[in-house]
């Protein structure tokens, strides 16, 4: 049993020029390579995703930025709620624009919504969490996420967002 419980309702939601706000991120971790020798230490790099309750496809998590919250706390929350995983905040990947097909309401008739998506560099894993009874996770390489990826937003937060980000990560690291 999970002593967590998802937040439901849109009494809380924050809306900004006919737009709602979202907030999610895209999890991560690091594993060695299978074909790793001595000689080098590659790291894999693995993001979570998670199934959508509505169709085909994985989705990286997020959800409703909410009036009481910073856009970074809802983020958190999102990835505790959805994909029952904790870790470090990193930084924000970017704005990406979208339609919602099952989120049109009185503030947001046409259904359109801003996410801010972030980096979570995930630390912990928990035995449960509030949606596990809707949602599976899988932790898929770059490529697998890329194909598995329902939304092409998503995908675009991952492939222009993160990789990048990655990457420019990456080259700090060794400077």
């Amino acid at each position: 049993m999970c002593d967590l419980v998802a937040r439901t309702g849109r009494h809380q939601q924050r809306y900004e020029a006919g737009c709602r706000l979202v907030a999610g991120c895209i999890p991560y971790r690091y594993r060695q390579s299978i074909e790793c020798t001595s000689d080098s230490d590659e790291k894999i790099v693995e993001v979570l995703m998670i199934n959508s309750t509505s169709g085909p496809g994985l989705l990286f998590p997020k959800g409703g930025w909410e009036n009481d919250e910073t856009v970074e706390a809802a983020a958190v929350r999102e990835a505790i709620e959805e994909a029952g995983v904790k870790g470090e905040l990193k930084d924000l990947l970017g704005h990406y624009d979208f339609k919602s097909k099952t989120h049109q309401d009185e503030f947001c008739p046409e259904g359109l919504c801003k996410a801010a998506m972030f980096a979570l560099f995930v630390r912990e894993e928990l035995e449960s969490w509030p949606e596990q009874s809707i949602r599976q996770r899988s932790w898929l390489t770059i490529p697998e996420a890329v194909e598995s990826c329902r939304h092409p937003w998503m995908r675009d937060a991952l492939v222009h967002g993160f990789l990048n980000w990655h990457a420019e990560k990456s080259e700090e690291a060794f400077d």
